[in-house]
């Protein structure tokens, strides 16, 4: 198996190219294109429980399709559901990455998604309160809304804004707060900020859905009532 990224980081699109055999598991709706020699199924992996779990929990589809090639070179093509970037973690036997709800794209080999209680924190962090857990062994894709930055955190820790989170490493830990205490959370325009302690990495996005969203808002056309 190859693959390459094209098109980052705005509108990032994902090739791969299989051999006879060699297989993809992808999200739901995440195919854009694909050769004519390759057998597509589509199935609940792991069961209706742990399909169900992920729906409900974390946000991602029931069902998930996984794509085997039936003659060399065949190539396919992924998109994230939101313009942005992609990339790829490739995930030692036992390791696990987390991710927010709608970044995961697409996996290889032998990984694992469930998902991972976040408590209370990220019930009110906006990430969600589950997140998806990746484990390997196996190569995972994920998207992001903008592009991606990759953050080495150490014993200082580091800070950033939960709308902003993609995923992270098992290596750390974090709580959520407010930005500059009770008035900033109100007057700062901040919102909620995660603060990671440990050692690992956190990948971050450059734009926020909650932050379009709100812009949008004031131009949307408001109906009136003749009644």
């Amino acid at each position: 198996m190859n693959y390459d990224i094209l098109d980052s980081p705005d509108f990032a699109l994902l090739q791969i190219s299989l051999n006879q055999g060699e297989t993809v598991v992808a999200e739901s709706g995440a195919m854009v294109a694909m050769d004519s020699q390759v057998d597509m199924k589509t199935a609940m992996r792991g069961g209706l429980l742990d399909a169900a779990k992920r729906k409900l929990l974390g946000g991602e589809s029931l069902f998930q399709n996984t794509y085997t090639a039936k003659a060399n070179g065949q190539r396919l093509y992924f998109a994230p559901p939101s313009e942005g970037d992609l990339a790829t973690r490739e995930l030692a036997s036992g390791e696990d990455f987390f991710l927010q709800s709608g970044a995961y794209v697409a996996h290889t080999g032998d990984a694992k998604i469930d998902t991972k209680f976040g408590g209370v924190k990220g019930f009110f962090s906006g990430v969600g309160l589950f997140m998806l857990k990746i484990s390997g062994p196996g190569r995972v894709f994920y998207g992001s809304y903008g592009a991606l930055r990759a953050i080495d955190v150490g014993p200082e820790g580091y800070t950033v804004d939960t709308g902003h989170i993609v995923g992270f490493t098992s290596g750390l830990q974090y709580t959520v707060g407010t930005f500059g205490g009770f008035k900033g959370l109100f007057f700062s325009g901040e919102g909620l900020i995660a603060n990671f302690t440990g050692q690992g990495t956190v990948w971050v996005q450059t734009r926020n859905a909650s932050s379009l969203a709100q812009f949008v808002h004031p131009f949307r056309p408001v109906k009136s009532s003749n009644s």
